[in-house]
């Protein structure tokens, strides 16, 4: 099956809670589509380069899935309906990255050297 590296932008209104709820929906329509979420990361809330649809800020969040090409566009699809959810980015992979994620890497070195 093929690997993606899927981003989703939520909004900054809603609750880090609700964002969760979010991603437990979306992670089980991949289930149900005979996929799995390898890894979800949490990035928080963080600025965007410019408005989206009124806002400055988006909880950015990169789930690391396995599924075939039909349960992608079913899940791109869903999130294109939610008004919850500004931007999705979804990349197709050979294969996902050990540990840590770049943004979040970079997050705790600029922690640790303050």
């Amino acid at each position: 099956m093929p690997k993606y590296e899927h981003i989703v932008l939520a909004r900054q209104d809603i609750s880090t809670a609700q964002v969760e709820t979010l991603l437990e929906d979306f992670t089980k329509v991949i289930e149900d589509g005979e996929g799995n979420v390898q890894k979800v990361e949490s990035w928080g809330l963080r600025n965007i380069a410019y408005k989206i649809k009124k806002n400055r800020k988006a909880h950015y969040t990169l789930m690391n899935i396995e599924c075939k090409p039909a349960t992608m566009a079913e899940l791109e699809r869903l999130e294109s309906i939610n008004e919850d959810i500004l931007r999705v980015m979804t990349i197709k992979v050979d294969t996902f990255e050990e540990g840590q994620s770049a943004v979040l890497t970079s997050k705790n070195e600029k922690k640790t050297r303050r």
